[in-house]
């Protein structure tokens, strides 16, 4: 009788033990179906919008999942091309922050496409509005965790619109960017605590950079950025140029420099076009072409600076983020400033700081104003050491 209730226990013993690990495994080959499951009905809720992900991988060791084949698109979109589309999205635990006591996700994406398809996007929906704030905030509710590290690779932004002929179709693609500290895990004194950066390939073959600073821990962002497009070959540009000013390039380059600072809501900053060595009317246009396009040469030619052969303006911008506006007279003041005076650099001015998106030093904090003086010494400081080594060389 003993030997039996010895058996018995014995066997009680292990059925517990199994059950549970049955349950785990069950558990954990059913997960990527229950996460897939979760981000289709995220994405199936967004107003005016559909899309999915085709399959989810669960990597538990490292804390990661990844998102294989995730899109989206407006629901009464004319064409089939997706708004967005991510072939492969590697989501997980950003481990180095664990051991400075916080726990935040790391994003790295590989060869996104976001697509703005004009007649797609202009469109309404039968049920209201597609609200961009909608797909963005379902978009980011896909991370269970804050985002402190930002990764892209091999992405592209594009422009196109159908309804112009030939098509419209502006992009920028081989996008390599990088964003980190976004949740200010480190560096917390800093104003401006998340360096980010990026470099493309743009239409025409120029190359796209981007450098700066941000906050987007605040409802909205700050942020100091300096942007530029340069040496891209003009031609690329022609159908976009034909259909919207009925000009287009037989030859030249175009270029775009810009700095851009925002503060508590307030922008300043300017965007400077430049166009290097182009020419305008082609051989075979008919007469109402070719004199539009005489006159927009005439123009050219004088008001270009003759020595560069580069046409340029500085356009400031201004305001709130609901109402950025460009001066009209500083842009014409700055053809001429351009054509007559001195001609523009092929580079950013630094003149624009971070501290001049506020309208006045009293919307400053004591602790913003520290912060930026710091900021100002360790330029200063860099700039001298810079200078001390051209000497030397």
């Amino acid at each position: 009788m003993t030997t039996t209730k010895r058996a018995r226990y014995n066997k009680k013993r292990y059925v517990l033990p199994l059950t549970l690990l049955i349950l785990l495994i069950a558990f954990r080959l059913y997960l990527p179906t229950l996460v897939k499951n979760s981000i289709n009905k995220a994405l199936a809720d967004i107003p005016g919008y559909y899309g999915q992900v085709d399959d989810v991988d669960i990597a538990l060791y490292r804390g990661a999942y990844v998102l294989n084949k995730l899109y989206l698109n407006k629901v009464d979109a004319g064409t089939q091309v997706p708004f967005l589309n991510f072939p492969k999205t590697d989501i997980s635990i950003e481990w180095k922050s664990v051991f400075k006591g916080k726990i935040v996700a790391e994003i790295t994406m590989n060869s996104p496409e976001i697509i703005y398809v004009f007649e797609d996007q202009e469109s309404t929906p039968e049920e209201g509005t597609a609200d961009v704030d909608d797909w963005t905030k379902a978009i980011t509710e896909i991370v269970p965790l804050e985002i402190n590290h930002f990764e892209v690779h091999n992405g592209k932004l594009a422009f196109v619109q159908l309804s112009a002929e030939p098509n419209v179709d502006l992009a920028i693609e081989k996008l390599e960017l990088t964003a980190d500290n976004l949740r200010n895990v480190v560096e917390k004194g800093r104003v401006l605590p998340s360096p980010i950066s990026a470099t493309g390939v743009s239409f025409g073959g120029g190359t796209v950079k981007l450098d700066g600073n941000i906050n987007i821990i605040k409802e909205i962002p700050d942020m100091d950025l300096a942007f530029s497009l340069q040496k891209a070959n003009a031609t690329a540009l022609n159908d976009f140029t034909n259909y919207y000013a009925g000009i287009d390039f037989e030859s030249g380059t175009v270029e775009l420099f810009s700095e851009i600072a925002i503060a508590d809501g307030y922008l300043k900053g300017y965007m400077k076009p430049l166009l290097v060595d182009t020419k305008l009317i082609g051989k075979e246009d008919g007469f109402l072409e070719t004199l539009w396009e005489g006159f927009v040469g005439f123009f050219k030619f004088a008001f270009k600076n003759q020595r560069t052969d580069t046409l340029a303006t500085e356009i400031p911008l201004q305001g709130d983020l609901n109402n950025i506006e460009a001066g009209v007279w500083p842009t014409i003041g700055g053809i001429f400033k351009n054509a007559w005076i001195k001609a523009f650099k092929g580079e950013t001015d630094d003149s624009i700081e971070f501290k001049d998106a506020f309208n006045d030093d009293d919307d400053l904090s004591s602790k913003e104003k520290r912060a930026i003086r710091k900021e100002e010494r360790k330029a200063k400081r860099e700039n001298r050491k810079a200078e001390k080594e051209n000497d030397t060389v």
